[in-house]
């Protein structure tokens, strides 16, 4: 099992940053891919980022060049750095975990951002 405790959303205007964490806990935090997922009114939660615990990383095309991931895998913590904000990156934001080999199979409750225009 992995607990995943998300924090750091808010309001903000557009072309504002925030930074969302990530606490876990539970199973090996470097046996897993850690992601951020959102999901905006109305809509189906979509991937934005993916992080492995050797340093590679995925984003979406709508954020890529904006969104930043990252894990500090001595403190079992993962980073979303968001720039350049847009309304339309309004939304819940998850942290998900994925164990090596496995399925995105555990989330934490999500954090919401809003941006303003």
């Amino acid at each position: 099992q992995v607990q995943l405790v998300e924090s750091g959303g808010g309001l903000v205007q557009a072309g504002g940053s925030l930074r969302l964490s990530c606490a876990a806990s539970g199973r090996t935090f470097s046996n897993c891919v850690m992601g951020w997922f959102r999901q905006a009114p109305g809509k189906e939660r979509e991937f934005v980022a993916a992080g492995w615990s050797g340093g590679n990383t995925h984003y979406a095309d709508s954020v890529k060049g904006r969104f930043t991931i990252s894990r500090d895998n001595a403190k079992n913590m993962v980073y979303l750095q968001m720039n350049s904000l847009e309304p339309e990156d309004t939304a819940v934001y998850y942290c998900a975990a994925q164990p090596y080999g496995g399925r995105w199979d555990y989330w934490g409750q999500g954090t919401p951002v809003t941006v303003s225009s």
